[in-house]
């Protein structure tokens, strides 16, 4: 439902049915035990910084790539990519039609890792956060990643089944009602996210007193449950306090240290689900893929995966006992304007003139050398690489093409110094323009592609300053930079994937995008089920709509490279987030 953003948060594969396979043996369900004292490191390019990956700040793949691991599902996509169901976890099932009601239970004995049920609470958490009315900065504000998506269910849903299920009566159709909440629940669990705000409420009695509050819609409680929600899962080393990091799924935090790495041993209380066979998963956090290929060297770690180098490709081809595969990943690279920060690309500086500020936003994406950035930086590693040229489609799915013949992405195909001289010029504004760039400062591709676009855009009169910065990702939204580079990643097939990032009050709009008829489309989406043609039809409006107001380019294609020891067995890269993690449960050691 949601975008993950990448530093290497889900854009849509429009008209993509979901296809249900269930659970079967290969996918963790063969009824091994868990090996005694097995373990297994991976690398991942970027630090873990929050337990909540599903808050505006913790939205990012590397804390998700934890909270898959440690949380309990009713769906997961395997590598084809298919829609798998896990029904030992629960059931989700649409009771009627008109009005659309779909009931989302729980199974009982399926537990949070400190023995509480999880229930109904936590399906209410999973609605209120994406609610907008509850992401309000005057009044209950979750700062959820998912704010809005959740809007088409205005009525409390009904509690039932003892406290484990909920019911949902939508208010128009929705075309994707089967993961309205999402895979699962959490990671926060709602017992904890009560207990931090009121320490003296603790366990059932939390849960009993969050949907209470729900049902009352008392604000005052809700505010104060809000803030630790968004707030107090924001951690890097290992907490004392067990509420911040309780498992409903496979695994359970066992220890962290800020920047270096996050431990995962297997939670023996687990049953719902496909069943891991080791005892400990590691994942480190190493920037460098140069760096990260001598640790798989030196047996340091067994797995890596990533935005490899062309240096790194060839790196890891020359190693022994070592499986190297290269797969196109449904992530995309990207470059957005920001709008609200009072900067260059924000028609306040111009007293308002959105038209003006709209022409220097154009210049300097005619600046940007997105086929250069192609050629020097992914062929290398994936022959055949071409630029991305749409904002809601990738390509290979179905619109892509006809979306990219009439969205108006041809307009920056190339760079084009003059006409970016001539639109600086027709705005009025003296150059140089500053322009604070943001990128994660330590990743070896995102530093060249900085320069390569400081160096362009240089010569059109922009002085674009390196404002590289590997904590980038909580630092989205903040005012502080004025173009930020990273990637979208797509989560999930559902079709309204990209509603977040692109819909004014999205919580995953972080640089201030304001367009009504995209607000319009995406709404008009909601309830357009069945008919493939129509959704392709509008997401290529709210496309074409994109590109019109220069909010930013799109720039290639993820290709993934994976790496990993011939000691392990059962990894295997899959284009959707989390991708090389997506089976987990599956790894063993020879």
């Amino acid at each position: 439902m949601k975008k993950s953003r990448l530093g290497a948060l889900v854009a849509v594969a429009a008209a993509s049915a979901l296809v249900l396979a269930g659970c079967s043996a290969g996918s963790g369900d063969s009824g091994d035990t868990i090996k005694k004292g097995s373990s297994v490191t991976a690398a991942q390019n970027s630090s873990f910084s929050s337990y909540n990956s599903n808050s505006a700040n913790g939205n990012s793949t590397y804390n998700s790539n934890i909270t898959y691991m440690t949380s309990g599902n009713w769906f997961y996509y395997d590598s084809t990519p298919k829609l798998v169901l896990n029904e030992k976890f629960g059931t989700v099932e649409k009771l009627k039609d008109d009005p659309l009601t779909v009931k989302y239970t729980i199974k009982k004995g399926v537990e949070w890792s400190d023995g509480v049920q999880i229930g109904a609470a936590d399906l209410l958490m999973n609605w209120a956060t994406g609610l907008t009315k509850y992401n309000d900065e005057k009044g209950v504000n979750f700062t959820s990643a998912a704010a809005g998506l959740t809007d088409a269910v205005s009525k409390v849903p009904e509690v039932g089944d003892g406290g484990r299920s909920i019911t949902l009566t939508f208010d128009k159709q929705y075309v994707d009602w089967q993961l309205f909440l999402g895979f699962g629940v959490g990671p926060v669990a709602a017992h904890a996210a009560y207990t931090e705000a009121f320490p003296d409420v603790k366990g059932a009695k939390a849960d009993d007193a969050f949907v209470k509050a729900i049902q009352d819609d008392d604000t005052a409680t809700l505010t104060k449950v809000a803030s630790a929600w968004s707030t107090k899962f924001d951690w890097t080393d290992m907490p004392s306090d067990k509420l911040l990091y309780l498992s409903s799924g496979p695994y359970i935090v066992s220890a962290a240290k800020k920047d270096q790495y996050i431990t995962l041993t297997a939670n023996k209380k687990y049953t719902w689900g496909p069943q891991p066979h080791l005892e400990k998963i590691t994942v480190r956090f190493i920037q460098d893929p140069t760096a990260q290929v001598q640790a798989l060297q030196n047996g340091e770690v067994q797995v890596i995966s990533g935005q490899a180098t062309a240096d790194t490709v060839t790196a890891l081809k020359a190693l022994k006992n070592v499986t190297t595969t290269t797969t196109p990943t449904s992530t995309y690279e990207h470059i957005d304007l920001t709008m609200n920060n009072g900067g260059p690309f924000d028609p306040k500086t111009y007293g308002g003139d959105a038209d003006k500020a709209k022409l220097v936003r154009q210049a300097f994406m005619l600046t940007i050398p997105r086929q250069q950035i192609v050629d020097n930086l992914i062929k290398p590693i994936q022959s055949d690489a071409k630029l991305v040229d749409s904002q809601v489609f990738l390509p290979g799915a179905a619109g892509y093409d006809e979306s990219v013949a009439n969205n108006g992405s041809s307009d920056y195909a190339k760079v084009d110094i003059d006409k970016a001289k001539q639109l600086l010029a027709q705005a009025g504004v003296k150059t140089p323009v500053n322009v604070k760039f943001m990128y994660g400062k330590s990743n070896t591709r995102r530093a060249a592609e900085y320069a390569l676009i400081a160096a362009s855009a240089k010569q059109a009169g922009f002085n674009v300053i390196d404002a590289g910065n590997d904590d980038w990702s909580s630092l989205l939204g903040n005012g502080s930079y004025d173009a930020v580079l990273f990637a979208w990643q797509f989560t999930s097939l559902a079709v309204l994937g990209s509603q977040a990032t692109f819909t004014s009050n999205g919580g995953s709009n972080f640089n201030g995008y304001n367009n009504a008829t995209v607000d319009s489309d995406f709404k008009t989406l909601e309830s357009t089920i069945g008919n493939a043609s129509k959704q392709k039809e509008l997401l290529a409006n709210v496309d074409k709509e994109i590109w019109g107001d220069a909010y930013g380019v799109t720039v290639f294609q993820f290709p993934d490279v994976t790496g990993f020891s011939n000691k392990v067995t059962g990894v295997k890269d899959a284009p959707l987030s989390p991708n090389v993690f997506w089976n987990f449960f599956d790894w063993k050691l020879k």
